[in-house]
């Protein structure tokens, strides 16, 4: 009974701590993707926490050099902080990396020609949209309207060219169908 409980106390020893070992590997490895930057001056760090929030990762296109683990996107983080390091402000890195990389680079692109489809687009659609919608709208009413008149215009001559009733009878029926 003794080596049973010893083996069950030793087993339980080795899970806990092959456990805590795995732990302690995975959250160092959790901490080693974090770059470590800083900066002698705060304005500059709270600068290139921006600027990485700006700018697109080339690689990963849909994720900002913030979010990134692209490989690409670390040289341009570096590459950020070494701009900012020289005493360049937002306009001179935002021209550096444009000039370098294209307008896709920037997750705002500036209105240009080349970019003038994606700030006006939009609107363009919209109004278009619009402007259906509201003819088919009115093309609806237009066609009831028109229906209903053609319905009334229907039972009034019915009711004009009845031969059974007298002519009297038909001068106030027409009458009560234009009221």
């Amino acid at each position: 009974m003794n080596s049973v409980f010893l083996r069950l106390r030793l087993s339980t020893g080795v899970c806990a701590s092959a456990l805590l070992l795995c732990f302690l590997v995975t959250t160092g490895q959790l901490h080693a993707a974090d770059e470590l930057v800083s900066f002698s001056n705060p304005e500059h760090k709270v600068m290139y926490q921006e600027l990485l929030r700006e700018y697109r990762c080339l690689k990963c296109q849909n994720q900002n050099l913030a979010d990134s683990d692209a490989s690409l996107a670390g040289d341009l983080r570096r590459e950020i902080r070494r701009l900012i390091e020289a005493g360049g402000n937002q306009a001179d890195i935002e021209e550096y990396l444009v000039s370098r990389y294209g307008e896709f680079v920037l997750y705002r692109p500036r209105f240009n020609s080349k970019t003038m489809i994606l700030w006006i687009g939009p609107f363009v659609l919209l109004v278009v949209g619009l402007f259906s919608l509201f003819v088919m709208v009115r093309g609806k009413s237009s066609a009831t309207r028109h229906k209903n008149e053609s319905s009334a215009n229907d039972v009034a001559t019915a009711v004009v060219l009845s031969p059974d009733l007298p002519d009297a009878e038909k001068l106030s029926r027409a009458r009560d169908l234009l009221r």
